[in-house]
């Protein structure tokens, strides 16, 4: 891959430890496919992008949908992973900064506290996306 070509959605690998998952998330989002951010959840996953707003399902994917229809990449720095058994905690700080396609400035940022679990095929998937973490109110 080229720093100009992403992946398209269906050639995004899932995660197979949970230090992996954060960066899956981020090649899913830049491609820009909503359905390659919904590989990355558990059929019942919650993602609140606003907090105390959560969301499953076609919401959520629509959700996710919104945030990638930027077109801004997203980049993670994952903090701290604590995994017990199948069942994994991680804090991620990211960001969303650069430019839109329509010459918007977008600087979008926050600390993650996410939980992951790992499938029956061995894959990390997320069962709670909760990218503004502790943050009680929208940014």
């Amino acid at each position: 891959m080229t720093d100009n070509i992403l992946p398209s959605g269906s050639d995004v690998p899932l995660a197979t430890s949970p230090e992996q998952q954060p960066h899956v998330f981020a090649t899913a989002f830049n491609t820009g496919d909503p359905d390659a951010i919904e590989r990355v959840y558990e059929q019942a996953g919650v993602f609140i992008s606003i907090p105390g707003n959560p969301s499953t399902g076609a919401d959520r994917r629509e959700a996710n949908a919104r945030m990638a229809s930027l077109g801004v990449p997203i980049e993670v720095k994952p903090r701290h992973v604590y995994v017990a058994d199948d069942i994994a905690l991680l804090i991620v700080d990211w960001t969303i900064a650069g430019t839109t396609p329509d010459g918007e400035e977008v600087n979008i940022q926050g600390t993650a506290t996410d939980v992951a679990r790992r499938g029956d095929d061995g894959t990390w998937r997320y069962i709670i996306d909760n990218p503004f973490g502790t943050a009680t109110q929208a940014p």
